[in-house]
């Protein structure tokens, strides 16, 4: 199945560091910013734990990686970017987190949650997926079902004001074996690789070239040039 048209549509994309949207999602974001979407980010930790140089002032690296993930919103399109400030690399999906993620869910009221897979451990043959992703997937799922819609959940969030609001759907990556849905990013890599530039603190793209095989490996599923790959959860119509 192929992405539909997104005009109009408000994307909340759930994420545990900044430069996870950028590596999964950022041709697809750029895509859906360019066709109308309202797109707000949501970074959970404060991405401390991204230097084992021992010279590092830490305090300083979250301010840069920040910056960075400010800089690749702007590439993308992205209109809205809030950080939540955790500990990098302990992430646990805590009821206060998950109720933090409720909270802003109630507020922003998307139609489309993009997040992680919070049951993917081995990616192909050469990662372990990093349990701050899986802990930021997992809390943002059960943000989305049940918490976000049921009204007994968090009465404290209706007294502040947030009604239950019901998302249509999600978008999981980081498992493309598991993948049912694909977004032409063939028109948008160029902008991912540039938002990956952004994030001088933590990689160099140079040419591109391994993020256009990426691209292309979903695209050959998709039948087009470049893709990104999903799995969705339909919830409501």
């Amino acid at each position: 199945m192929t992405d539909t048209q997104t005009t109009g549509l408000r994307v909340l994309g759930i994420f545990a560091h900044p430069d996870d949207a950028e590596f999964t999602c950022g041709g697809s974001a750029a895509r859906w910013a360019a066709e109308g979407a309202d797109i707000t980010y949501v970074v959970i930790t404060n991405g401390a734990a991204g230097s084992n140089d021992p010279a590092q002032d830490l305090g300083e690296l979250v301010r840069i990686r920040a910056a960075e993930q400010r800089a690749a919103c702007d590439v993308l399109g992205v209109r809205e970017l809030i950080f939540l400030g955790y500990p990098d690399g302990t992430l646990q999906p805590t009821i206060e987190l998950r109720r933090e993620l409720t909270r802003l869910i109630r507020r922003l009221k998307p139609d489309r949650v993009v997040t992680g897979d919070p049951t993917a451990v081995f990616i192909g043959k050469d990662y372990i997926n990093h349990p701050d992703h899986r802990a930021a997937a997992e809390a943002a799922i059960y943000a989305v079902f049940p918490s976000a819609v049921t009204r007994p959940i968090f009465p404290e969030l209706l007294a502040e004001g947030y009604e239950p609001h019901q998302v249509r759907e999600v978008y999981i990556m980081g498992d493309d074996a598991s993948a049912d849905t694909f977004v032409d990013i063939s028109s948008t890599l160029d902008h991912k690789i540039e938002a990956l530039r952004c994030h001088k603190s933590q990689l160099d793209p140079g040419d591109g070239q391994w993020v256009r095989e990426w691209a292309a490996e979903a695209g050959k599923r998709a039948g087009v040039p470049y893709a990104e790959a999903f799995r969705v959860m339909k919830l409501a119509e």
